[in-house]
């Protein structure tokens, strides 16, 4: 085997391990010249000869200014090769590499020039080594010294170049390795990162929103740092795949959904405002692709419409709006979870923000109009809770959540099926927490009244009543039930509204007394349950009172004495 020190002349060797740069340089053009004259004659032996020389005696000598000059003298040999350098580059571009990690940050310094000049010669033919020069370069984008950080943009810029123009260059490949790199918290290696995911994007042969799933959270994190450069160019990333996406014949929402939903949650402002816009872009674009996502969608958009920042509030609300929207008017696609959207708005109801318990009502007063049969069945299965959880919203300190909650409260009850069950349980609510019952107990029945059949719903608590087994409660609840009778004025048939209070009902069908509609109650519906509570004051009206009742209510007011008296 060919002795590479003895093909060049001593003088050469000393100056390629020289202090001085200009000596070093000298004799990198010395070497380059014998491989030039090995090349035209032939000498393949030579050139490996110098080569193993230059990797083995100097890019990994103990000395500094050593490794220098093998890396300065690796480059000349590659300038040497020319067009032939290809066939040599696995025995070069390994031991320049190496020394990125050099300890001497001069060595990095040069390690990177000399790797500059090795691709600027070798242009296509450098891509096999793309994903290690690649990592290399990651990590002296985070270099502590300037110079290094410096030289590292310069060979960055040059593999941008080759690589946009390569047709040997993999994106397939790439972007497991993109992707492991951004979860890397260093700000001058996002940059790095956004800037390669910036260029990729802008090359009309790389389809780069085919790979968004796999990046779109790594940018959401630079989304949030905490340096403004970073912010800004994230995203200026994400708005030009967002502009992408709009005019993309086909996009895969599924995975990038999950990542908006999640970041959708965000403690940060900006993270939360981008990731509501693309999910209200989502939903717009993707009509009913996006059914299957609407459960995560309303979970995630929800809580944001009461954002404290009155424009992710406003893109919240839109959102929600265009949702309901299409489950109102649409024919829904395959893969719209029912259940599972009515446990998130049940869920929501507990939120401690008004407009988030309001919306989730009309979720589920819509999809109890859409899907009657299927939120009945759930109304029924004691395992969601949904009944009790729409009960426990009367109780809510806003007025305009109780009202939404009877209004769904009434839907349900017009169902036969579902009638008794509910009065059942508001009684039990009502026994349960006197509060409720002391505080909106009348107003409640009234608005029962007021959209359902007066005459009914009264009858129907009388008979629950009846069978009341806490006196207690029944001698509270017979006062309640007695002064709506009595005085109620929607339960006649015309009442003034322009007085009445915000959770007053405002139209009811009176109730009839022996087959005609009058403004007294009838008391013959309701007798048995009164006469048999010891708090059934309504026994005892004052005989100016007594006198003005028809005479049906006289006899049954009459009979309810007889039965009083008789216990």
């Amino acid at each position: 085997m060919i002795d590479g020190a003895a093909l060049l002349p001593a003088q050469v060797l000393r100056n390629l391990s020289d202090k001085l740069y200009d000596k070093r340089k000298a004799a990198a053009l010395e070497i380059e010249t014998a491989v030039k004259a090995a090349v035209a004659e032939g000498y393949d032996d030579r050139i490996n000869a110098i080569i193993a020389l230059l990797a083995n005696d100097y890019a990994t000598s103990a000395q500094p200014n050593q490794r220098k000059g093998g890396l300065i003298g690796l480059a000349a040999v590659t300038v040497g090769l020319g067009p032939d350098a290809s066939q040599y580059l696995d025995r070069i571009v390994p031991e320049v590499l190496k020394s990125f990690s050099d300890s001497d940050s001069r060595v990095r310094y040069y390690a990177c020039e000399a790797l500059y000049n090795i691709a600027k010669v070798t242009r296509g033919d450098f891509i096999v080594f793309f994903n290690d020069v690649f990592n290399a370069l990651c990590k002296l984008s985070a270099d502590l010294d300037p110079n290094v950080q410096s030289a590292a943009h310069l060979l960055d810029r040059l593999v941008k170049d080759i690589v946009t123009v390569s047709d040997q260059f993999s994106i397939e490949e790439f972007i497991p390795l993109l992707r492991a790199h951004m979860s890397v918290l260093n700000p001058f290696v996002q940059q790095f990162l956004v800037g390669w995911i910036t260029v990729l994007d802008s090359v009309p042969d790389i389809d780069m929103l085919g790979f968004l799933p796999d990046l779109l959270d790594g940018l959401f994190n630079m989304l949030g740092d905490s340096a403004h450069e970073i912010r800004v160019q994230a995203d200026s990333a994400l708005r030009e795949f967002l502009h992408e996406i709009r005019h993309a014949p086909a996009v895969e929402y599924g995975r990038m959904m999950e990542i908006l939903v999640q970041r959708a949650g965000s403690s940060d402002e900006f993270t939360r405002l981008t990731a509501v816009t693309w999910i209200n872009e989502f939903v717009k674009l993707g009509g009913a692709q996006m059914m299957p996502f609407y459960a995560a969608v309303v979970g995630a958009i929800l809580p944001c419409i009461a954002d404290r920042e009155e424009k992710i509030a406003a893109i919240a609300r839109d959102t929600n709006e265009e949702q309901l929207a299409r489950v109102r008017e649409q024919s829904v696609a395959d893969g719209f979870d029912v259940p599972a959207v009515v446990e998130i708005a049940r869920r929501e109801l507990r939120s401690s923000w008004e407009a988030t318990r309001l919306e989730a009502l009309a979720w589920i007063a819509t999809l109890l109009h859409r899907f009657p049969h299927q939120l009945l069945d759930l109304m029924d299965d004691p395992s969601t809770a949904l009944l009790e959880s729409l009960l426990a919203a009367l109780a809510d300190e806003s007025d305009q959540v109780v009202l939404e909650a009877l209004s769904v409260q009434a839907t349900v009850a017009s169902h036969p099926n579902h009638f008794h069950r509910l009065l059942l349980l508001l009684l039990l609510r009502f026994n349960s927490d006197r509060a409720l019952l002391d505080r909106r107990g009348s107003i409640i029945i009234r608005h029962l009244c007021a959209m359902l059949d007066a005459d009914k719903v009264l009858r129907e608590l009388a008979f629950i009543l009846q069978n009341e087994s806490d006196c207690d409660f029944a001698a509270t609840m017979v006062p309640t039930l007695s002064l709506i009778l009595l005085t109620a004025p929607e339960l006649a048939p015309s009442a003034p509204s322009s007085s009445a209070p915000s959770l007053r009902p405002r139209h009811a069908s009176p109730i009839s007394c022996c087959g005609s509609a009058a403004p007294w109650p009838c008391f013959c519906s309701c007798c048995s349950c009164f006469c048999c509570c010891r708090g059934s004051w309504l026994l005892f009206l004052p005989l100016p009172l007594l006198l003005v009742l028809p005479s049906c209510a006289r006899r049954c007011w009459w009979w309810g004495w007889w039965g009083w008296w008789w216990r």
